[in-house]
């Protein structure tokens, strides 16, 4: 009962209603209303003038997709939510300055990088002026989005202003004139760019900057810290201020580094400072969109409404202007503010109601604390509901919950660790035995779920202490980086991944709200895990395989990782995991309550699911490689484009989050014709290259990223044990890694940057596959030692691999599938180099194996065929032959030589089977043989050319004018290669010339013109 008896709760068996006629309020409860959502019709009826008060009435009817304390109100007059308006403005923000920055990207990226002092590489990353003010289309579309979002940036600053008080103070009114001089200032310096005008550009840049000053620190003074109308409000006013204070501080931090880059730039003319000018300069943009958008909160927390005047006309008798409509505000000619607040009547009239269908327990006084709901399947219930429910999210204190959500990514991104290094720290023992070395059975070690089958198993790793344990063996595959020992790290990293698969296991089998938050963190980590290889060189920084000397940050992930566990144990509710259970409940008491019977289809669709991601997405660069066809450039380049692949990504995510999934009627994701939508992504990827190719790629990885949730959902909900479901999903990648492994790379002597070389021809380099890791070896020359690349024919080729690197432009390429009727598909790369003005022509190619000699016949004959077409025009060919210097057909040495119509580059060097360079039209001044392991083929053969002068050929091409060989003192210095790697000087890093023990050197012949 409330206090007063004109307050009365008449029947809980009946829908809420809530009756208001002066003053007085009578309100039910629905139990089938009860703890989902009420949908509110809401009729305001204007009685005669002896009624002292309107009267409105509302009804309930329940629904299950909004909680109790969020209402839809309808009303007989036309209305919009304002909190829709800031959520358009900041839609309409991100719009129009991410849209300029993708597209300027894709259409004029080494334009709009380019400033006064340097160009691409130095320079990488875009300034926003350059960006949004430089070329067309991004411009005008930039320009054409803004001016759409010029009404709700008003209209912002006009609800902000009637929020803070509507004139009642001096700080109001203030904020009201910042605001509208902060947006005018905007508008000037985006539309008067820097090209156009530099000091109003400028000038007007520097005033926004000064307005954001009193703008931001003074809606933080006007934001309470804490409200004590209703809980709801409570929270959202909270979460505005921690917001609003947050970025702030984030905004005027950002600045001091910008200011160091710019000085940087524009005083000291540093290469590359510019950059990183940019970076924070744009991290300003975000920041203070994401500033404005806060107010969001603000205006879901008063319930405010922007509305059209009522359905009354001034000819009416029962029209007055200056009349009140109830709660609904000031009626205005044209527009009016309406401040309804229905949660604290609700909260009023209901705090001694308890949610009589929600399970929950009972507490004093026969009060029940809710329990979180458990819908099924069928139930229509879209992601946004469901992200919220994170660990402490009830909680008006931000930061832990926050805290929590972080960690838990971080565990996802080290299981997606620890779970891509399995195949590459196998596949070291079958590279090194040129075989199956047994250490393949190792991949058994994901089946480990089937130790769930054990009662006692599932009595005790599903409790938190268990799967803090399971954490801890997860970690050990990061520091298996350690130990010097292959077989060791093997060991280590196959123990690791057993623990792995089998926390999966208990995490993705929870109640549906559990294994949704598990979809999204799956998600977030392969997406991080992606990302950390994308900004170390296609690299995962923690993997095993790595250490400080390549790359790695083993022991800064290893520190993260401790202290993401240490937060998962010690927290003190309960977390998203197997069951809705309490912490020290020892077995499982819930599933999701729809059960599918094809538990096999939900396995197979899970493990097809994990094995696409990998080997399609791990890493960024794989959808590029896989639609290019050389120069020129027609379509994507994996250094400048793969940030688009993470994009895709990230649109994937968010659609399961932003759209209803579980009612089938209305389940986009798992239609058949977002399945068509798939498929057809994936044959225009497959069947189309450059930018058609991986256009289609990004869609892929779309719909990849989108079924992630549902996919676990099914596979949750299966009929099968958790044992049988997910050991068969993991035995299903499994085969899936065993069938994609075609060919065997292996690794090279990295003396490019030592060896100073201008063209690089590398061999066997396809490595995005999943037993290689999904890397790409030519990225860290290409940005660090500024090589033009060609990476060859693409994965989806299934070839060895090859790979050019030039710091000549390459005109153009050709990449070419050799014939291969018995053995492995054998690449090659033909492509014309920009040397000083003059073509050169060059042939990378990978010849097949000794095993299979008429591959190696047909595929020499059609190499020679290639170079002799391209006669008299000079040629470098670097290629793998497999053969004795100087056999006789069908070997492949007479095919390239006397088709090919080269020369050798030293004939009497007869220690040679896998590596030869071969040329013509060309002066050679030295060659040498750089020390390799056990294997021949990991060797670095270098040899140094001299170009005639333009218009001119080689003078003396025979053989006595080809071989006069020279000390290295009887040539200038210039054409000495590297004294380091002397024997006598001990090497680098391990690797010194050998065969002959020093370069050989040739003299140029009389005559020569150079």
């Amino acid at each position: 009962m409330f206090a007063g008896s004109k307050h009365e709760i008449r029947s809980r068996a009946q829908p809420l209603q809530i009756a208001i006629a002066g003053g007085e309020i009578w309100a039910t409860r629905d139990p089938a209303s009860a703890g989902a959502v009420a949908y509110w019709n809401y009729a305001a009826t204007r009685h005669d003038s002896d009624v002292q008060s309107d009267i409105f009435f509302l009804h309930s009817k329940p629904l299950q997709s909004k909680d109790v304390d969020s209402l839809v109100l309808k009303n007989d007059t036309q209305s919009v939510d304002a909190a829709h308006i800031a959520i358009l403005h900041t839609c309409l923000s991100f719009a129009a300055f991410l849209s300029a920055l993708f597209i300027g990207s894709a259409l004029h990226y080494k334009q709009i990088v380019k400033n006064g002092v340097a160009g691409y590489p130095e320079e990488w990353f875009p300034s926003v002026s350059a960006t949004i003010g430089d070329l067309y289309p991004e411009r005008s579309i930039f320009h054409i989005l803004i001016a759409l979002n010029s009404g709700p940036r008003f209209i912002l600053v006009l609800l902000q202003y009637h929020l803070q008080g509507a004139g009642s103070s001096t700080l109001s009114l203030l904020l009201l004139c910042f605001g509208v001089l902060r947006t005018l200032a905007c508008g000037g310096w985006v539309y008067i760019t820097s090209t156009d005008d530099h000091d109003w550009h400028d000038l007007l840049m520097i005033s926004y900057l000064v307005f954001n000053i009193p703008w931001m620190f003074g809606g933080i003074a006007a934001t309470p810290a804490t409200h004590t109308i209703t809980r709801r409000r409570s929270k959202d006013i909270h979460i505005s201020w921690f917001g609003r204070k947050t970025f702030t501080y984030s905004f005027f931090l950002a600045m001091l580094p910008m200011v160091y880059y710019f000085i940087q730039h524009k005083v000291h003319r540093i290469p590359g400072a510019y950059t990183y000018y940019s970076i924070f300069e744009w991290s300003l943009i975000i920041l203070d969109i994401l500033y404005d958008s806060v107010v969001v909160r603000d205006l879901q927390a008063a319930h405010l409404q922007v509305c059209s005047p009522p359905p009354f006309t001034r000819a009416s008798p029962d029209y007055d202007s200056r009349s009140t409509l109830g709660l609904c505000g000031v009626v205005t000619a044209k527009i009016r503010i309406c401040t309804i607040d229905f949660t604290a009547w609700l909260d009023y009239a209901t705090q001694f109601v308890p949610f009589s269908s929600v399970k929950g327990k009972e507490k004093e006084g026969g009060m029940f604390e809710a329990s979180p709901l458990q819908p099924s399947m069928s139930s229509t219930v879209a992601w946004s509901q469901l992200l919220p429910k994170l660990p402490g999210a009830a909680s008006t204190n931000l930061f832990q919950p926050t805290l929590n959500f972080l960690c838990d990514v971080y565990l996802s991104y080290i299981n997606w660790s620890v779970f891509t290094s399995l195949t590459p720290t196998l596949f070291y023992f079958s590279v090194w035995q040129l075989g199956i070395a047994g250490h393949e059975f190792s991949l058994f070690s994901t089946l480990s779920p089937l130790l769930l089958s054990y009662p006692i198993v599932m009595n005790i790793l599903p409790m938190r202490q268990g799967r803090t344990v399971l954490y801890g063996i997860t970690v050990a595959g990061i520091a298996a980086y350690a130990s010097a020992s292959p077989l060791l790290r093997l060991l280590v990293v196959m123990v690791a991944n057993s623990a792995l698969c089998i926390g999966l296991a208990i995490d993705w089998s929870g109640p549906m709200v559990s294994t949704s938050y598990q979809g999204i963190l799956m998600g977030l980590g392969f997406l991080l895990c992606s990302l950390s290889k994308h900004a170390n060189h296609t690299n995962n920084p923690i993997w095993p395989i790595v250490n400080e000397k390549s790359g790695g940050y083993n022991k800064t992930g290893l520190l993260l990782a401790g202290l993401a566990i240490w937060n998962f144990y010690t927290r003190s509710y309960a977390e998203p995991s197997l069951v809705d259970k309490k912490a020290d409940d020892p077995a499982p008491k819930t599933t999701p309550t729809s059960m599918r019977k094809h538990w096999f289809l939900d396995s197979f669709a899970l493990g097809s699911l994990i094995f696409s991601l990998h080997s399609i997405l791990g890493d960024s660069s794989t959808l590029i490689t896989m639609s290019w066809t050389g120069y020129p450039i027609k379509g994507p380049v994996p250094h400048l484009h793969g940030s688009l692949t993470h994009l895709a990504q990230t649109i994937g995510l968010l659609l399961p989050i932003v759209l209803p999934t579980f009612a089938p009627a209305s389940n986009v994701l798992s239609s058949p014709l977002w399945f068509a939508y798939g498929c057809v992504s994936t044959y225009v990827m497959y069947s189309f290259s450059d930018w058609t190719g991986y256009i289609g790629g990004l869609n892929l990885a779309v719909f990849l990223m989108s079924i992630i949730p549902l996919v676990l959902l099914r596979a949750a909900s299966s009929a099968a044990s958790v044992a049988k479901t997910y050991s068969v999903a993991m035995l299903v990648v499994c085969l899936y890694y065993v069938g994609s492994v075609f060919t065997v790379a292996y690794a090279f002597v990295p003396g490019g940057e030592d060896m100073e070389l201008d063209v690089l021809g590398l061999l066997e380099t396809d490595l995005h596959r999943p037993v290689f890791g999904n890397r790409d070896l030519t990225r860290l020359m290409a940005e660090e030692l500024g090589y033009y690349v060609d990476i060859g024919p693409g994965p989806n080729k299934h070839t060895w691999g090859a790979a050019l690197l030039s710091k000549y432009p390459i005109i153009k390429s050709t990449h070419h599938l050799l014939p291969s009727p018995d053995g492995e598909l054998a690449p090659a790369i033909h492509a014309v180099l920009d040397v000083y003005g003059s073509e050169v022509n060059v042939m990378v190619v990978h010849n097949g194996q000794e095993e299979t000699p008429v591959d190696r016949e047909l595929q020499s004959k059609e190499v020679g065929r290639i170079m002799g077409e391209a006669y008299p025009e000079p040629m470098i060919f670097l290629g793998y032959l497999v053969t004795r210097p100087h056999a006789p057909r069908p070997w492949p040495y007479d095919f390239i030589v006397t088709d090919g119509k080269v020369h050798d580059i030293d004939k009497d060097d007869l220690a040679r089977w896998c590596e030869y360079i071969f040329y013509r039209g060309l002066y050679r001044t030295s060659y040498a043989r750089v020390s390799h392991g056990t294997l021949t083929d990991t060797e670095l053969q270098i040899g140094q050319f001299v170009l005639p002068k333009y218009g001119f050929g080689v003078t003396n091409d025979t053989e006595v004018g080809r071989y006069l060989r020279a000390w290295k003192e009887e040539l200038p210095e210039i054409h000495w290669l590297p004294h380091a790697y002397m024997p006598g000087e001990g090497g680098v890093n391990g690797h010194e010339y050998d065969k002959f023990g020093t370069p050989l050197y040739y003299k140029f012949p009389d005559g020569a013109v150079l």
